[in-house]
Parts: structure tokens; sequence; C-alpha cells
């Protein structure tokens, strides 16, 4: 896939739709693969991290979820023009499933988060196949990737929180034998309505984070994390 690099992190140029024929090429070859979601914030926290750095960088797939990413993108003349946020790829690739046959493994959240997002996604998606769940609350890895292993599924979503759940995939993708993991951070609290995600149009027009700043002012000295990516962009120009 076309890659562009911010800072020395890459991020794919693509859209939804593509990566979802890459998602099918992945499963029919059965190649250990993951996905990551790339934002101004996880790029400017690898630049003090450089074991971060290979992780982000190490991923199949890295998706442009963050609308700093399309800013920069345009100043530095780039091709990446829209979003591809980790829920809605996330949802995208279970209506794939639910019509390609593919089996689903959620892994992570609070105790009874993924039942509950099971079950939603399940009668969202007729004839969605999740043929394994998990809380996050696990000491042992040997006794979950057992389980990941006879439910043998081509599909694992990992809630535990960035980069908590990419380290977990880079560490046990060789043990797991599923073809395809990604982690999708909060996205079974959001789908369970225990997080309330922007309305549409605000999601639409790349305001997110404002909606995230008006209902947690407390993320306010995180939000300053775009201003000086873009400066830092603009000076690498």
């Amino acid at each position: 896939m076309i890659k562009e690099t911010y800072l020395g992190v890459d991020v794919c140029c693509v859209n939804e739709s593509s990566i979802l024929d890459e998602i099918d090429n992945i499963i029919e070859r059965r190649l250990p693969s993951f996905i990551v979601a790339i934002n101004p914030e996880k790029i400017m926290k690898a630049q003090k991290d450089i074991n971060l750095l290979k992780l982000l960088n190490s991923a199949t797939i890295q998706i442009p979820d963050g609308i700093g990413v399309i800013i920069a993108s345009r100043l530095k003349g780039g091709k990446i023009r829209k979003r591809v946020t980790g829920i809605d790829l996330m949802q995208s690739i279970c209506k794939r499933s639910a019509k390609n046959g593919y089996k689903i493994f959620l892994l992570g959240a609070k105790p009874g988060v993924a039942e509950q997002a099971g079950k939603i996604l399940e009668d969202k998606y007729k004839g969605l196949k999740i043929v394994g769940i998990r809380d996050g609350y696990f000491k042992e890895d040997e006794t979950i990737i057992k389980d990941i292993k006879k439910a043998s599924p081509d599909i694992l979503f990992v809630a535990m929180g960035s980069p908590k759940q990419e380290y977990w995939i880079k560490n046990n993708m060789d043990k797991l034998s599923v073809p395809l993991c990604m982690g999708i951070g909060g996205s079974l609290d959001v789908i369970c309505g225990n997080i309330k995600r922007a309305p549409k149009w605000m999601c639409s027009l790349g305001l997110e984070w404002l909606y995230r700043l008006i209902k947690e002012p407390w993320r306010f000295k995180r939000m300053l994390v775009l201003p000086v990516f873009l400066i830092k962009i603009l000076k690498g120009r």
C-alpha cells in the first residue's frame, strides 16, 4: 500500500473501501497482519519513544485517524484527504465479515462490555459470527492465546487502549494464528453507549476533537499536541 511519512511515522494513503479489499486479501492469504490507527498524538509520542515508532511502522496498515494527519498531508502535498476512524472501520469490517463469513473474536474492555457489544453487533449485522469474547482483565497471556487459537477467528479486535493493545498484538501475533488483528481502543464502550461519540455532522467535518474537548475539558493539554505537530510539519517542508 502507498504510504506517506510524517515525522518518521508511516500513514497509508487509503480510503475505507481499499482497506476492506486488502483485508479480504489478508484473510485469504492468512498471513499475520495488523492495523493501527495513526493520529498526531501518537506521532508526537513516537518522537520520544523509538520502540513506539518501530511498533507503529511495523503495522501492515496504518490508517489516517485524526484530522491533523489530513492537514499535514495537504501541507506536504500528499494525497491523504479523508479520515478512516478506528470505530468506523471496525464496524465496516463487521459488515464485510457478515457478508463473507469471517469469524471474529472480541478481546478487552471491562467485564460484560464485550459481551454486550457483541450482541449489538450481531443484531446490527445479520449473519456475523462472533466466535469468542474475553474481557481485558486477565493476568496470563497463555490462557487467552489458547482460547483464541481454539476459536480460530479470522479477525481479532483488541480493546485495551493504545499503545498497550498494539504492543500486545505485536508480541503475540505469531502465536495466535489469526490473519488480521486490530486495536480498537474504547470502541466497544462506544458501541454499548457507555461513551458518547460526537454527532455525525461534527465527525464529517473533522470536529470530533472539539466535541471531546467540550465534554472533557481536562483533555485541553492533550489537544495542544495538534498545533505543535503541525508546526513541526511546517518546519520540515
